[in-house]
């Protein structure tokens, strides 16, 4: 794949994502080091003097170098303290390989990456350093597939499935919606967890209040957390835990070290909600 690069004179001064009709994200452009359109989406990396390298699919940011680790570690190890004992773990999306970086810091035995979009892939491990490790690890397998479809024929049972998904739009609206949901759950061991970003808890409260909606039907443990992600909409990021077995808070092990933001204590009072998250289903 040819890295497509800008000329001086087609730099913006900044690039902007917005979060509602009149307010939203923007970043000062260094360098554009890479813009495309792959048969999914627009594809770009900026480079930015705060946040260094961002990616961006279809102009809305999916991680930056220099805040990346509070959602991929929010995302990937409040499941892994919660499990007694993972090993086959399944990441859906999350090409970028943030997520797979912290799944890989646990001694599990196979972790699957499915990512739709070969291109992201591509990008990624030209412009991310911890994406090409990770995939040459001999436990990850890429897989290059829709995610919906895959859960719907693989016949490989998982201890934790992470949906790493982007906003539901383009090629990932089917992986936010109830049928998904049904045939993950038939992928899950019997101790099984899913966990699913959700949203921004102030630009998306419906979107997470229709999720919990369906997921209160499906599963025994519906359990929303929060993380900050400065560059996400709102800077305060919503995640979903999900499991007939277990409970996040009943923890069974300690994190890994080196992490830079989550630890126990983080753990804990991520699952201690604001009113207007704890009263989704109330109706209010």
């Amino acid at each position: 794949m040819s890295t497509k690069k800008e000329n001086r004179e087609a730099v913006p001064l900044e690039e902007r994502e917005y979060h509602s009709p009149s307010s939203g994200i923007f970043f000062k452009v260094k360098k554009i080091l890479y813009r495309d359109k792959s048969d999914y989406q627009k594809i770009e990396v900026i480079e930015n003097e705060c946040f260094g390298r961002v990616l961006l699919l279809d102009d809305l940011v999916q991680t930056t170098e220099k805040d990346e680790f509070f959602y991929h570690e929010m995302l990937v190890h409040p499941a892994l303290v919660s499990h007694p004992s993972p090993q086959n773990i399944l990441l859906i999306g999350g090409g970028d390989g943030g997520a797979l970086k912290e799944i890989l810091r646990w001694p599990i035995k196979y972790a699957c990456l499915v990512e739709i979009d070969q291109q992201v892939i591509d990008v990624s491990k030209e412009y991310f350093p911890w994406l090409l490790p990770s995939l040459e690890d001999d436990r990850t397998e890429l897989i290059i597939a829709d995610g919906s479809e895959f859960i719907e024929k693989t016949g490989k049972k998982f201890d934790i499935v992470f949906i790493d998904s982007s906003d539901p739009a383009g090629p990932s609206v089917s992986l936010h919606e109830s049928d998904f949901y049904e045939k993950l759950k038939s992928c899950l061991n019997r101790r099984g967890i899913a966990v699913s970003q959700a949203g921004s808890p102030f630009y998306h409260l419906e979107s997470i209040k229709k999720k919990d909606a369906f997921l209160e039907k499906l599963f025994k443990n519906v359990c929303f957390y929060t993380s900050p992600v400065p560059t996400y909409p709102g800077g305060s990021w919503c995640f979903v835990f999900l499991s007939d077995e277990v409970q996040p808070l009943k923890i069974k092990r300690g994190p890994p070290r080196g992490l830079k933001y989550f630890n126990l204590n983080i753990h804990e009072a991520a699952f201690s909600l604001p009113n207007f998250l704890k009263d989704l289903g109330s109706g209010d």
